[in-house]
């Protein structure tokens, strides 16, 4: 393929004076499709219900790429329309076909808007096409070249009902026909015209043509427009018209004209020798004349519409490399059969994130793979258009995505129309009253999943019923679930989800039917608006809103409009619901902001509405003198220029020639400026030099943490405002740092000078978001939950060192993480990317130096490649130190997956990486030997930080990966899960029941707060192996989320651990306690929260229970919940409690208090009776004699059976009864320790 989509993500935000991060892609824009079938309006073909066929994780591996997805529905009797996605090796491709059996009734029809030179979309074309008694209109696509920039006339033949309706410019006799019987070809058809006038005959040359030949006459009826005629003999040296009426002229010859030609009357254009010939005739001069089409050979078809180069000749694909109009691009292209029976309508999109588009030889070999014998090409980029209707209904929808973002109006297409039905109920087609297009989503790209939906909750379905033709039909259906257990449908099509599972919904009436199948996802868990904030501009703009849901495992769906309450002030806004969320008002002109909460089953949620946006000054740059320069591999300077846009602006000079890695000059003002309010945007004008760098606008929130606005690449020259917007969930207020420019690519090498002015931020009426809750994914767990599992290994990243600083702080964390490592004793160790910053090869021979001598004789190691790996090229550099930049091994039951993202996404590590990882999917599903599937490497398919920069920048590819891993969960209930690195934060969570890891930092600072995952660390993975009975359960009850076989113990440094603890707590009373963990020393040092993230494991002594305490037992005299962080007092007594965080302990000694109003007054706290003679309320003696156990949330409610790590290793057994002995020299000599349990 020869267009290639820009591959990358943003990497994580620069700290200090690290070097910048790396950019998002030059092509950014966000999917426009998703990746796999819309799957709420997949059809049961068993049951006559046409729609997309259920294809799952569908993959085709052909050729040079993937088919990824397809669907497919029928539009009439031997006519389907058919969508697929492919992935090449340098873009994704979205492509849609028909397919027309010619001999089962369906016609082909001239499509235009009724004059020659006028111009309309196709929707507005087919919806207005007469197809004539007893038929109806199926499917439209666009047709002929066209003269874009002056009269819009098509540049070929078109014929209508076997009419001429305009000739072609000369050389333009290719064409499309079809009939006169049931057939189409692909042909050559010429005009022929006679002119006779007083003086003789000389050739007609042309009819309502774009162009008139060269010393030729043309003729322009009624049927040209209003197009200015003028414009068809542009350039000549001599031009005349004359008009005629009845056979004489009526009018002596003058300059070309403009206006419609009036019915009945024929306006003659001549140019140079036929202009002479024209005003050779005066008023009453007998005219005539007559023309014909013609073809090649054989009839001239009842339609025809003329056709670019030929794409397949004689099943042949045609190669037009080397030849014009061959880059890559949206395409249309038409063709045949042998027989002609069959004709075949292709769309391609391009010059999209989405699809990148095709060259003329790539479209005949799509062409000739779709059956084609014959095939042209007709009008490409955004004229590429293709309409059709949907089983049950007559109105068109747009099925491709025009590249220009909206229907190019066109001069004429083709049209599909099918003979009408007898209107008879003959099936339906069901889907969800929800646009799965435009239902709100957790996935990388737009498309939600309505055919999902949460216990207790509704999704409203509808049903269009259709004839044998597939035309609409009268008559309502009767709705059912065929199984009732997981819900019921009622009359009006509302489905009541009841239980977990799955089932059809069905709609009959008679004999016809049609079926959906939805999906009863696990109990709603938490729920979160599409968007955060809804800003207005004014009164009169409207904005809308969303609500997703997600049970416990990651598995998202939209939710109803109708089982959402809200709550907001009804003075201020209008909310009205709409079939995929609320559409949102203001009622007010005056700036105005408000918060409206979302409830759905008691889970709630905020978004913030604002009206109105002023601009604020935040910095004009008259003080440019006192801003100051830096660089990394680069160099530069900054000056005050008189040449601002308004008085004195800021000139950067810069010099990216010095380096091939990330390059970057930075404008920094003498102090960081404070912006007022919570704008949603910036705004900057810059004086651009044409070289494309990238600007951004570097940020620091209220957490200090990094915020980088990315703006349009600076390919102009002269002054331009650049928006760069702020991304939802900031912590407000905002600071500006710095402005810079960058450059990312190894090939682009330049020196420049560009100018700031103007910095303003458009700021709303500000209104307050609560912070929203944070999800602790159980993926984090405690060292006690790890250790449980039967084996182990670690994971570090992103140290970013270089070999000409051995004596760095960044080496010296690595060695001392590396160190960490290998006294935990791992089975081996994944190096997940960004060892090195630089990538050259003394680096990489360094980090080798570094790995051997830290892990030598200890645990293996494998290095997977991050950015920086490349940074000063390709990967070459790196496969010669380290081997492989992928790999596949086994590992007791789990089979590892390492890929290369070293270019910031899949691709980069080429196409058969991705053919690579499917195969391996396949394989790992059929081996019983595999019990799982663990996926590694740098580039993470999600950033959870606002900017949403540090992720593959393809979400295509994001999606891609995602499906795929959740597929195979479902599919074989095998295990499969996730490491990533990349964003400079520890964090996880699940993705429809896959667990995601995206592990910090080792060494380089952190991108996040350190309450947020922002502290330096590694990870210790412990994985299970999973049987064949957990397979099965996890197969056969996906949505429990099983299985259970990996566990993550985030392990932050250690510099120093405290604990907050109080002295004393009266009996009946709590009080929160707090541990937090140093990095680093001095009045810098980093504060980190023992709490998830962080893997924190508690204790306490036998008197301190660990838990919930309305679980603790009669001899427990004080209870601690990790989950809320809180100490409660049980009754009179001393306990010891203790946390640990990565080998680190401390503990505090807490003393109950009595309380007697409390104590007496608290029914739950009253010891039994036979405990009421205990001395001390001492614990039973097996329990005190008894080693501690591995305490786990799922022990919870077996307090005195907490599971224990079986001899040899395994999963946690609830009935496991031999101990793992604990001797923490803070409890030697104390008794026994106490349960342990995770912050």
């Amino acid at each position: 393929m020869c267009s290639a989509l820009a591959l990358g993500a943003a990497g994580p935000a620069a700290a200090g004076s690290a070097p910048p991060p790396e950019p998002l892609p030059r092509t950014a824009a966000e999917m426009l499709r998703p990746v796999s079938p819309p799957a709420a309006r997949q059809a049961d073909r068993e049951h006559g219900n046409p729609g997309p066929a259920d294809l799952g994780t569908f993959t085709i591996a052909d050729g040079d790429g993937l088919e990824t997805a397809r669907t497919s529905r029928p539009l009439a009797p031997g006519v389907e329309l058919g969508s697929y996605d492919r992935l090449e090796s340098d873009t994704w491709l979205r492509v849609d076909t028909i397919s027309v059996d010619l001999t089962r009734g369906t016609r082909v029809d001239y499509l235009h808007p009724g004059k020659v030179a006028a111009r309309q979309t196709v929707s507005r074309m087919a919806a207005e096409h007469d197809p004539g008694p007893g038929r109806r209109t199926v499917a439209a696509v666009n047709g002929d070249f066209f003269d874009i920039n002056q009269t819009g006339a098509p540049s070929g033949i078109a014929l209508h009902d076997g009419r001429l309706v305009n000739s072609p410019a000369p050389g333009r006799n290719r064409a499309v026909g079809v009939g006169p019987g049931d057939a189409g070809r692909v042909l050559q058809l010429y005009f022929e015209g006679t002119l006779t006038l007083p003086a003789g005959t000389r050739p007609l040359a042309a009819l309502n043509a774009a162009d008139v030949p060269a010393n030729g006459v043309g003729a322009y009826n009624a049927q040209w427009g209003e197009a200015d005629r003028a414009l068809t003999v542009d350039g000549a040296r001599r031009a005349a018209e004359v008009a005629v009426a009845d056979g004489k002229v009526t009018a002596a010859a003058g300059p070309p004209g403009k206006g419609p030609v009036p019915p009945g009357a024929t306006v003659l254009v001549g140019r140079d020798a036929g202009a002479d010939a024209l005003t050779a005739l005066a008023v009453g001069d007998p005219v005539g004349w007559e023309y014909r089409p013609r073809a090649a050979t054989g009839e001239v078809p009842r339609t025809a519409i003329g056709a670019g180069e030929l794409l397949v000749l004689d099943g042949e694909p045609v190669d037009h490399e080397g030849g014009g109009n061959n880059p890559a691009a949206p395409r249309t292209a038409v063709g045949f059969s042998r027989d002609g029976a069959v004709m075949r309508i292709l769309t391609v999109d391009g010059r999209q994130a989405d699809s990148g588009g095709v060259t003329l030889t790539e479209l005949g070999l799509m062409m000739r793979r779709e059956g084609a014998h014959n095939a042209v090409n007709l009008d490409g980029g955004g004229s590429s258009t293709l309409v059709a209707r949907e089983p049950g209904s007559d109105t068109m929808r747009v099925e491709n995505s025009p590249s220009d973002g909206t229907e190019r109006p066109v001069p004429n297409g083709l049209a599909l129309t099918a003979p009408d039905g007898s209107g008879e109920l003959r099936g339906y087609r069901v889907g969800t009253a929800m646009d799965p297009g435009a239902a709100p989503t957790a996935d990388p790209v737009r498309g939600g999943h309505p055919e999902r939906v949460f216990p207790g909750l509704t999704r409203r379905l509808t049903a269009a019923g259709y004839d044998e033709t597939y035309g609409p039909a009268e008559g309502a259906p009767h709705w059912y679930a065929r199984n009732p257990l997981a819900g019921r449908a009622g009359p009006d099509g509302v489905f009541t989800a009841r239980h977990s599972g799955s089932t059809d919904v069905i709609a009959r009436r008679g004999s016809a039917r049609g079926v959906i199948r939805l999906t009863v996802l696990g109990e709603l868990d938490r729920i979160r608006p599409s968007v955060r904030r809804v800003g207005l501009a004014d009164a009169q703009a409207s904005g809308r809103f969303g609500v997703l849901g997600l049970d416990a495992h990651g598995t998202s769906a939209p939710v109803e409009p109708s089982d959402v309450r809200l709550d907001y002030d009804r003075s201020l806004f209008d909310i009205a619901p709409d079939a995929e969320g609320f559409t949102v008002r203001a009622r007010t002109a005056e700036p105005v902001a408000g918060r409206v909460t979302a409830t759905v089953a008691g889970r709630s949620t905020v978004v913030a509405v604002t009206v109105g946006l002023a601009a604020h000054q935040v910095a004009s740059f008259d003080d440019a003198g006192r801003w100051t320069f830096t660089a990394a591999r680069a160099s530069g300077s900054v000056a005050p220029t008189a040449d601002g846009r308004t008085g004195t602006g800021l000139d950067m000079a810069y010099d990216f020639t010095q380096s091939t890695a990330t390059r970057a000059a930075y404008a920094h003002p003498p102090a960081q400026i404070p912006v007022d309010g919570q704008p949603q945007s910036f705004g900057l004008w810059v004086k651009g030099d044409g070289n494309g760098a990238w600007p951004t606008l570097h940020l620091k929130d209220q957490a200090g943490s990094d915020q980088l606005l990315r703006g349009p690449y600076v390919t102009w020259t002269g002054w331009r405002h650049v928006e760069f917007a702020v991304p939802a969930g900031v912590s407000y207020p905002l600071r500006v740092h710095r402005v810079y420019l960058a450059e990312t690519a190894a090939t682009r090498s330049y020196r420049g000078r560009v100018v700031f002015d103007e910095l303003t931020a458009m700021v709303p009426p500000p209104v307050a978001l609560p912070a929203g809750p944070v999800h602790r994914d159980p993926l984090v767990g405690t060292a006690a939950k790890t250790a449980s599992r039967d084996w182990r290994f670690a994971v570090l990243s992103d140290a970013q060192f270089v070999a000409r600083s051995p004596d760095s702080q960044a080496v010296a964390q690595a060695r001392r993480t590396l160190r960490e490592i290998r006294a935990a004793r791992p089975d081996f160790v994944v190096v997940n990317g960004d060892l090195v910053d630089e990538g050259s090869p003394a680096d990489l021979a360094f980090a080798r130096t570094v790995l051997e001598e830290e892990l030598g004789g200890g645990p293996p190691w494998y290095y997977v490649p991050g950015n920086h790996e490349v940074m000063g090229g390709g990967i070459d550099d790196f496969v010669a130190e380290f081997g492989p930049a992928r790999r596949t091994f086994d590992h007791k039951g789990t089979r590892f997956i390492t890929l290369d993202t070293s270019s910031l996404g899949l691709r980069g590590g080429g196409l058969a990486q991705i053919r690579e990882l499917r195969a391996q999917l396949d394989a790992a599903a059929a081996d019983p030997r595999v019990g799982s599937v663990l996926v590694v490497q740098h580039v993470p398919p999600r950033d959870p930080t606002p900017q949403q920069g540090s992720r593959l920048a393809d979400r295509k590819e994001a999606a891609l990966l995602e499906g795929w891993l959740s597929a195979f969960r479902l599919s074989t209930g095998k295990g499969a899960a996730f490491v990533g690195a990349h964003v400079g934060t520890f964090h996880a969570e699940r993705v429809d029941g896959v667990p995601y890891l995206v592990n910090g930092n080792s060494a380089k600072t952190p991108s996040t707060p350190a309450d947020e995952g922002g502290f330096t660390g590694w990870s210790l993975v412990g994985v299970d192996r999973v049987s064949p009975a957990e397979q099965a359960v996890a197969r056969h009850l996906p949505w429990t989320g099983g299985p259970d076989w990996v566990t993550v113990q985030a392990r932050a440094h250690v510099d120093g651990l405290t604990l907050d603890a109080p002295a004393s707590v009266p009996a009946g009373t709590g009080a929160p306690v707090t541990a937090v963990v140093r990095q680093g020393q001095g009045p810098g040092a980093r504060e980190v929260p023992a709490r998830f993230p962080v893997s924190t494991d508690w204790s306490g002594s036998p008197h301190l229970y660990v838990g919930d305490p309305a679980r603790a037992r009669p001899w427990h005299v004080a209870a601690y919940d990790p989950s809320t962080g809180r100490l409660t007092g049980l009754r009179p007594g001393t306990a010891v409690l203790a946390v640990t965080v990565n080998g680190t302990r401390t503990e505090s000694r807490v003393t109950v208090a009595a309380s007697p109003a409390s104590y007496a007054s608290s029914a739950s706290h009253v010891p039994p009776a036979s405990y009421a003679s205990s001395a001390s309320h001492v614990p039973p003696a097996s329990y005190a004699s008894s080693a501690s156990c591995v305490w786990s949330a799922e022990s919870a409610s077996h307090p005195l059976r907490a599971p224990c790590a079986r001899p040899g290793g395994g999963p946690g057994d609830a009935t496991a009864t031999a101990p793992r002995p604990v001797t923490p020299a803070g409890l030697a000599g104390r008794g026994v320790e106490g349960i342990s349990g995770s912050g």
